[in-house]
């Protein structure tokens, strides 16, 4: 079942990020605060009563048209199987992204499984996927982290309907 977070899911949320390497490991509390404050733009995958999957996002304040992508899990035993498109499409379904014209997220230049997934929604929804550095190794991250690359996908289509709710 895909479904909004609730602020209880906040720790099996965390737990499900960390099964997710090379993921970020946010802290439990912005966790809680994505299953609460961004329930709106947030999606959990459950299987038999636990989470499987994760999209966090948000509206960036100063560029409404956009819903931009934070961050997606998927527990091992569940890849393969669509999830994670599913839950990008079950997104822009929401009442709380009206008018989102593109989807933006970053992505690190070697995380092919990340670039395979938003190439795919692209193509899925006749929209064009451009690249460029965003957040970049040693001007943003001190040289501790490589260049996040922004993947902005567009036009998303305005007429759109859920493309399923229930896992397999």
């Amino acid at each position: 079942m895909l479904r909004r977070p609730v602020p209880g899911d906040g720790p099996r949320i965390t737990r499900l990020i960390a099964e997710c390497p090379p993921l970020d490991r946010n802290s439990a509390y912005c966790n809680l605060l994505q299953c609460s404050d961004f329930a709106g733009t947030c999606i959990v995958a459950e299987r038999d009563g636990e989470p499987v999957g994760w999209i966090s996002a948000y509206r960036p304040p100063a560029r409404l048209e956009q819903l931009f992508i934070w961050q997606v899990a998927v527990s091992p035993q569940a890849r393969g199987i669509g999830l994670a498109g599913r839950m990008l499409a079950s997104l822009l379904d929401r009442p709380e992204v009206p008018g989102a014209t593109e989807m933006v997220t970053t992505i690190t230049h070697d995380n092919a499984a990340s670039w395979a997934l938003f190439e795919a929604f692209a193509r899925r929804h006749g929209a064009k996927i451009e690249r460029a550095p965003r957040f970049e190794r040693d001007a943003h991250f001190g040289g501790a982290h490589e260049t996040e690359w922004q993947a902005r996908i567009a036009p998303l289509p305005q007429s759109r309907s859920n493309t399923g709710a229930d896992l397999p």
